[in-house]
């Protein structure tokens, strides 16, 4: 069940009047067509960085060191090996608990809660720490206008502890999927061996930047991250007029608001903080957890279903009556 959450983002805050500075774009057309003013921005500081933060304030949201594995949810990762959860696991001086990342794109955080609760609900573990970090500005192409003004840092974490199903704070059902046909929709092509490999000249399509088709991916996420929250609410034998919110990928308010009128939905049960810090990736779920958590936005009793969608391409879902429970952003 869910115990305690935490949250950081960069004190750097990124205008879009400052981007616009450097491309040919506008403050407009950005919160038109994106939904985004601002957004945070890690300087001097990678994934691990971000997510031992958010570690440090999820664990004392839940009062409790007593961790018994470390999940560290990322599409950022600082390096390609080793895995980064060991060394928050370290940094946050949690000693030699089972430490590993995963990587389902922005999916990762929705992924993540499926696993660990399984480990909970396994017995395999008392409590278990789930962390989101991104620091994917770095992977943005500065000059690139159509991607650079859509992403921001951050980090969100939960920890996780036994408890009885049905019990407010308990996870699921889920409903976990993807599609690898459409792999290079959202892709990073260079930096893996497929690159290395390739016995040609670097071209850009090795370059270490984020390349989207926007418009197709804007299609999927919109159909699957629909079709993933209907399967979810079938298993949990519940509506979408049931729900008190629904905290969703903050990929662009575009497909927050055509998600939100295929379920029909009204504008108050769908959350969101992209307007001002992006997406966040993988992040961006649990850190909007945390920030609703902490402002009151979400109150012991209420119905939550959890939804994302990302490269991969993945989704999933999850549902929970949200618990008394603190939350630490500061």
């Amino acid at each position: 069940m869910l115990a305690g959450l935490g949250a950081y983002v960069p004190p750097r805050v990124v205008s879009n009047l400052e981007l616009c500075d450097r491309l040919d774009t506008s403050d407009e057309w950005i919160r038109s067509r994106i939904g985004v003013s601002s957004r945070r921005i890690a300087e001097g500081e990678a994934t691990v960085d971000l997510a031992v933060r958010a570690g440090q304030r999820a664990l004392a949201a839940a009062d409790r060191r007593d961790i018994g594995a470390v999940i560290l949810a990322t599409t950022s990762a600082d390096r390609l090996c080793p895995a980064g959860a060991p060394e928050v696991a370290s940094r946050l001086g949690l000693g030699s608990v089972a430490a590993f990342d995963i990587a389902a794109g922005c999916s990762g955080f929705v992924y993540g809660l499926a696993v660990a609760s399984s480990l909970v609900t396994s017995g395999a573990f008392g409590s278990v720490l789930l962390i989101a970090s991104e620091a994917f500005t770095a992977l943005v192409d500065p000059s690139d206008r159509l991607t650079a003004v859509i992403f921001g840092d951050g980090a969100g974490a939960v920890v996780l502890t036994a408890g009885h199903a049905g019990q407010p704070g308990a996870l699921g059902p889920f409903d976990l999927g993807s599609d690898g046909t459409n792999a290079d929709l959202v892709h990073i092509p260079g930096g893996g061996t497929r690159a290395k490999k390739k016995a040609q000249a670097p071209t850009t399509d090795s370059a270490p930047f984020l390349r989207m088709n926007g418009p197709q991916v804007f299609e999927l996420a919109v159909t699957n991250m629909s079709r993933s929250v209907r399967r979810v609410l079938a298993q949990a034998n519940c509506s979408a007029a049931d729900l008190d919110a629904v905290i969703a990928h903050q990929a662009n308010q575009r497909i927050l608001d055509a998600v939100a009128d295929g379920l029909g939905l009204g504008a108050h049960q769908m959350l969101s903080n992209l307007t001002h810090v992006g997406n966040t990736a993988a992040a961006s779920v649990p850190l909007l957890m945390a920030q609703a958590a902490a402002s009151g936005a979400l109150c012991a009793g209420q119905r939550v279903v959890l939804a994302s969608f990302g490269a991969g391409l993945t989704w999933a879902s999850t549902v929970l009556t949200w618990p008394k429970v603190h939350s630490v952003v500061e």
